[in-house]
């Protein structure tokens, strides 16, 4: 069931008091480069530094007072992770958060700095869930899932909401493709914001999971997940992966090269820091320039929670 304008335009209105209306900067340098007019939509510059604040704080906005009580529960290494110990803070809201043992120290203490009650686990998918679900019997806690919830999906949505309110007349917007909830939330507002505006996503070749997900109609999987967008090494699930296959035009793959390129290219001529997740719709952009020509594009940034210790060029 693809969720309908009227609940994305209610998860807008909901979220709005707690989330930022993040900026959308242009470049003349970008535009003469891809030979398109582009519209970069800054969620580096969100609460906690990525789009996932939307998302989580929709989810646990839409919990009953008793759920809310007994706290919230999700296993990540990452954005998610941060997302909903803040978005759980600002709310009031207890955060069970499990974390693989080997996630960088500097992503556990920003979790515990937004008060997330942090267990670590073993860093296999199976060992995370178990987890969360021993935590959830023992304290009751709801489960959300990073991206495979509708709540989440439509909390995601309301960037491009945003980003289509200010540029109405965009011809497509790029999202990167990781889980698949900003690109389901994304393709929702294009849909029903737009005008006739069309979702792409850029995705790493080595997990493009996503795109061969959309040629063979079912969840595709990848054997290895060796790519510098960390934030995309995940895959779809049963509630996104139906409005991904409505709604998203074309999934762009972009080598890792491309991504490095793309991401030095937004921290020289944009002046903004953002991680390598978020640089591979640009990379898909550039990749395929010829196609969007003189077309208006909106970039989601997904965020810039970045290890400066770890960057991908010098």
């Amino acid at each position: 069931m693809i969720p309908t304008k009227q609940e994305v335009e209610a998860a807008c209105a909901r979220v709005k008091p707690y989330v930022h209306n993040t900026p959308v900067l242009k470049s003349s340098y970008m535009n003469e480069l891809s030979g398109a007019q582009v519209f970069f939509k800054c969620e580096n510059f969100q609460k906690m530094g990525a789009f996932k604040m939307r998302g989580a704080t929709n989810a646990i906005l839409q919990l009953s007072e008793a759920q809310k009580k007994a706290g919230v529960v999700t296993h990540s290494s990452g954005n998610f992770a941060q997302a909903l110990s803040l978005a759980a803070k600002n709310l009031g809201v207890k955060a069970y958060i499990v974390m693989p043992e080997n996630a960088p120290q500097v992503k556990k203490e920003a979790v515990k700095g937004y008060g997330g009650i942090i267990t670590e686990s073993e860093s296999t998918p199976i060992a995370r869930e178990t987890e969360a679900e021993r935590i959830q019997k023992e304290t009751g806690a709801t489960f959300i899932h990073p991206s495979n919830d509708k709540n989440v999906i439509l909390g995601n949505a309301t960037s491009a909401a945003e980003l289509l309110q200010s540029h109405p007349d965009l011809d497509y917007v790029f999202a990167p493709v990781g889980g698949g909830g900003l690109i389901a939330g994304t393709s929702l507002s294009a849909y029903y914001f737009g005008k006739n505006c069309k979702t792409i996503g850029g995705e790493p070749f080595a997990v493009d999971d996503a795109f061969r997900s959309l040629q063979s109609g079912k969840i595709e999987f990848n054997e290895t997940t060796n790519t510098i967008a960390d934030g995309l090494k995940t895959f779809l699930g049963d509630i996104n992966f139906p409005i991904i296959k409505e709604l998203v035009s074309e999934i762009i793959r972009v080598e890792e090269t491309e991504i490095i390129a793309a991401m030095k290219l937004i921290w020289e001529r944009m002046k903004i820091i953002v991680e390598p997740s978020c640089a591979v719709p640009l990379a898909a952009l550039l990749r395929e320039k010829e196609c969007f020509k003189n077309r208006k594009i909106g970039i989601i940034i997904s965020g810039g929670n970045v290890d400066l210790k770890n960057l991908p060029f010098s």
